[in-house]
């Protein structure tokens, strides 16, 4: 007797897939506080004027405000650490989710 496939839920297909389609096949368990964060909200205020971490980001969590510090919608995250990389002063707190929750990829 041969055994049923499971049922697998449509996928976008690379070839033709939007970024906000990719994004779409990326599961968050959200632990309810932010791992991500500004040391300094001075320093984003009054120092920074290119704002690399909204740029580089590739899931738009950070946003660009006015007043000049971004708003952060972690929910997003892919946990790539661009941001942190990316602030030429510093200012960002990232860390890792606390166990068993964040990003979880249903391809690769």
């Amino acid at each position: 007797m041969s055994k049923a496939a499971p049922s697998v839920p449509d996928t976008p297909q690379p070839e033709d897939a939007s970024i906000e389609d990719r994004l779409y096949t990326v599961k968050y368990k959200d632990s309810g506080e932010s791992h991500l964060g500004i040391e300094v909200p001075g320093i984003c205020a009054e120092t920074c004027t290119t704002y690399e971490c909204t740029n580089v980001c590739p899931a738009d969590v950070w946003r660009a405000e006015e007043g000049g510090v971004p708003t952060i919608a972690y929910e997003n995250c892919l946990e790539c650490g661009s941001c942190r990389f990316a602030c030429p002063h510093g200012n960002v707190e990232w860390e890792y989710p606390t166990t068993g929750n964040g990003v979880s990829y249903k391809h690769g």
